[in-house]
């Protein structure tokens, strides 16, 4: 079994900064893409970030610049840097994996952390 463990949100001041992780256990080989999503009230989920297993990035225009994602491929873990953040911020923050394993594609999900900014 494979588990996405996700930590680090909370609640947090408008201007201020949050570190997400997620972690990876159980049976999964080979990750190539490791990707964070968020989920705010009322709105469908939206593509953050996502760094490939060779270190490449891509992000979400919304938040370029404010934003960082970086992963340790020894330790299965992603971690999304926020800075600046702003109200409308406040969302659950989801991890997804995703690689091929003994040639067939995987694709796991964390639950979630929720993250708060006040103004």
């Amino acid at each position: 079994q494979v588990q996405l463990v996700e930590s680090g949100g909370g609640l947090v001041q408008a201007g201020g900064s949050l570190r997400l992780s997620c972690a990876a256990s159980g049976s999964i080989f080979n990750i190539n893409t490791m990707g964070w999503y968020r989920q705010a009230p009322g709105k469908q989920r939206e593509f953050i970030a996502a760094i490939t297993s060779g270190g490449s990035t891509n992000y979400a225009d919304s938040v370029k610049g404010r934003f960082t994602i970086s992963r340790d491929n020894a330790q299965n873990t992603v971690y999304l840097q926020i800075n600046s953040l702003k109200p409308e911020d406040t969302a659950v923050y989801y991890c997804r994996v995703q690689g091929r394993s003994w040639s067939r594609p995987y694709d796991y999900w964390g639950l979630g952390t929720q993250v708060t900014v006040s103004s």
